[in-house]
């Protein structure tokens, strides 16, 4: 485990290592107000877009189909309203896995939470931002925005951003500058399908992206929806691919990652980042 570790740390500070978050890099963010932690695993996020009550026993498998459930009820308008109110509030804590990547300056992150924690952790660095869009008429499924150190500007295509500039990623949406969202089940086809197309990722990052390693922190691989995602996010990545940290991780988690090039290691990421797992609970 040590060597594993010095080895992703070596590639962290190199910049050759991509950090893939997950829900549990968010278990200690609380609202300053109510003390209630930020919905982000399924069921949490499932109990949040339904008035905290849990939902049939078939939608609470995942929150894409319970989502769907909403939206066929209530309209799309429903899940994208709870979003906002969830994500755009700015009463949230600093997650600990903000604070601390946001001192290794890296180059490439792709954090499939919907919260801001990683955009306000970057609010003085210029960078820019991909967010995910889905189910639009033709085009491209992603938006992308540039950040001057101070604001977030919109551009139109690779022309207008650096190409050298850090990158963050948020496939499944933000709130800020504007909010967009991959929530239920037709948003996730349709992304998926035009990621697995090559229209999802921009052209510059599909060249930049090539022989890097990935760290899948705070993330359970035992859903497709992730498991479609992360395999095509990793795509051109170096051989081995990387690694996953999951902490009991289970014998159809082990062989995806075979699969894909990554090594599981049996941590939390707390392990690696040198805090207390005990923060967990």
């Amino acid at each position: 485990m040590t060597t594993s570790f010095d080895q992703i740390r070596a590639g962290l500070a190199a910049g050759n290592v991509v950090p893939f978050l997950g829900a549990d890099t968010l278990a200690d963010v609380t609202h300053a107000t109510t003390g209630a932690k930020i919905p982000a695993t399924s069921d949490e996020l499932i109990l949040a877009l339904n008035n905290g009550q849990p939902m049939a026993p078939r939608l609470m498998y995942e929150f894409p189909r319970a989502a769907m459930n909403i939206e066929l009820k209530r309209g799309r308008a429903a899940v994208t309203r709870a979003l906002e109110g969830i994500y755009a509030d700015r009463a949230w804590s600093e997650a600990a896995l903000h604070q601390w990547l946001g001192k290794l300056n890296l180059p490439y992150i792709i954090d499939l939470n919907r919260d801001t924690g990683l955009q306000q952790a970057w609010a003085n660095r210029p960078h820019t931002l991909i967010v995910g869009i889905a189910r639009i008429a033709g085009g491209l499924r992603y938006k992308l925005y540039r950040h001057d150190g101070t604001q977030y500007g919109p551009v139109t295509d690779d022309s207008g951003i650096d190409p050298d500039a850090p990158i963050l990623f948020k496939p499944c949406g933000t709130p800020w500058p504007e909010p967009n969202w991959i929530a239920s089940d037709a948003d996730y086809v349709d992304y998926i399908t035009e990621l697995m197309g090559g229209f999802a990722i921009p052209p510059y990052l599909k060249e930049r992206r090539k022989g890097l390693r990935y760290l899948v922190l705070g993330a359970r691989l035992n859903r497709d929806t992730i498991r479609m995602l992360l395999a095509d996010f990793i795509y051109g990545a170096a051989q081995p691919a990387g690694w996953a940290l999951i902490p009991g991780a289970n014998d159809k988690e082990k062989r995806f990652c075979a699969r894909i090039g990554l090594e599981v290691l049996d941590a939390d990421w707390r392990e690696l980042a040198g805090l207390p797992v005990a923060e967990a609970a």
